[in-house]
């Protein structure tokens, strides 16, 4: 019986996170190509204006979060979390192929931008569900004794999917095609992939197993996953819009924007930033479950503290001095080091806020709130970093992310830890 519990359990780590990394890959597959198809929807000659344009689109993507995160959450409180899981697989492969099929601003002009818009509002539909039914899935799955080990793997897969992408892109980059390829249509290739490695994730998905703690809810009074619901739990919400901020704004500044940072501000050619950024990232990914293995043993505040207070100290000292480096190991190993940092959040965030809520609400609980802060500070990231630089006050931003994780920090000291007071505790694992 235990060899089959095994057996279920590593099944479900595997076809969760596949579909996961799958998902993550499309979403990533845009931000790492944006240095070469801003151009093809964006003409002119400002390369920071191009880029904060797409910056822009890749902003408005998070504002479907929500949305998403609503209606993945509902289906998944409602009617289970594979069903929500395979859905929202579907919808972000179609948003990768339409990206993948759009026609250029020289063929279409504005019509251009907006279907790279609307594919962008798909994909951030489907992502935005993503996150709140696979940490739930993960962290019902789990055993006792090691939630926060499975639910690292939701960061393991979540920056995979940035590795596949910046993978794809180093090899095109430097054995494939050139950069006048790449800029030409090269960039439509990631794209493609994507959409066709989800019908790999679809089909490992629909053979999941439902978790006992949704199939043993039974005939509830309350209607399970609706905001009537998600209401009675005011702390929980605030708790997770709070402990997502300053986290989700580092995270997506390290690994998303770190990028265009080494090429824009920093002045490295593309191939090297996106080699910097690879290594970096694939480090990050291996310390994932070895920080959601010591949430097990010492609890999940200890590491949220960590972050809160590295990160208010030392944001603005590592971006200023990554803005004046001119080796390529030395940006290595800072960008490293704020990784690291990072990780006190990112390895068990998914774990905290999953076991702030019963399982009637859990997909929504966790997806909603999440998404809503994500689409705000996450999502604008980006966004913000370009404007302030384009202002002229680029260490303005390096602030921000400060003042940010400053109030995630608040949220931390307050807060119980999870580990010991998890709703899951009071439910079936498996």
């Amino acid at each position: 019986m235990a060899d089959k519990i095994s057996k279920r359990r590593l099944k479900a780590i595997i076809g969760g996170s596949v579909g996961n990394l799958v998902e993550w890959y499309d979403w990533y597959a845009y931000s790492a190509f944006t240095i070469y198809f801003s151009g093809s929807f964006f003409p002119g000659n400002d390369r920071t204006l191009q880029l904060l344009n797409t910056a822009a689109i890749f902003a408005v993507g998070f504002l479907m979060r929500p949305l998403g995160g609503y209606v993945f959450g509902v289906i998944g409180d409602r009617f289970g979390r594979k069903k929500s899981m395979t859905l929202s697989v579907l919808l972000m492969s179609f948003g990768s192929l339409i990206i993948a099929c759009s026609p250029t601003y020289r063929q279409v002009g504005m019509i251009a931008p907006a279907v790279l818009l609307m594919a962008r509002l798909l994909q951030g539909l489907s992502v935005g569900g993503e996150y709140g039914v696979s940490a739930t899935y993960l962290s019902e799955m789990a055993t006792p004794n090691r939630r926060g080990f499975y639910s690292s793997f939701q960061y393991v897969t979540l920056i995979g999917g940035q590795l596949i992408a910046l993978g794809i892109q180093l090899l095109l980059q430097k054995l494939i095609l050139s950069e006048e390829e790449l800029v030409a249509w090269g960039w439509r290739i990631p794209f493609v992939i994507g959409a066709i490695l989800a019908v790999i994730a679809l089909y490992l998905r629909q053979h999941l197993d439902e978790t006992r703690a949704f199939k043993e809810q039974g005939q509830l009074r309350e209607k399970k996953g609706s905001l009537q619901l998600l209401i009675q739990y005011p702390k929980e919400i605030l708790t997770v819009v709070g402990l997502t901020l300053g986290g989700t704004l580092a995270f997506y500044t390290y690994s998303t924007y770190i990028q265009k940072f080494l090429v824009n501000t920093v002045g490295f050619a593309n191939t090297d930033a996106t080699l910097i950024t690879f290594l970096a990232l694939l480090i990050f990914a291996m310390l994932q479950p070895a920080f959601g293995l010591l949430s097990d043993k010492i609890g999940r505040k200890p590491l949220l503290l960590a972050f809160g207070v590295l990160g208010t100290l030392f944001t603005v000292p590592l971006l200023n001095a990554l803005q004046q480096v001119g080796d390529k190991w030395q940006a290595f190993w800072l960008i490293l080091f704020a990784l690291i940092i990072v990780s006190g959040y990112t390895s068990i965030n998914a774990i905290v806020k999953a076991e702030l809520f019963p399982a009637k609400i859990r997909a929504l609980g966790v997806g909603l709130p999440y998404a809503l802060t994500v689409a705000i500070f996450g999502g604008s990231a980006e966004y913000v970093a370009l404007w302030f630089k384009d202002i002229g006050h680029e260490s303005y931003f390096y602030w921000y992310i400060t003042v940010c994780i400053a109030c995630s920090l608040f949220v931390y000291l307050r807060m119980q830890d999870t580990k010991h007071k998890s709703q899951l505790n009071k439910e079936p694992n498996g």
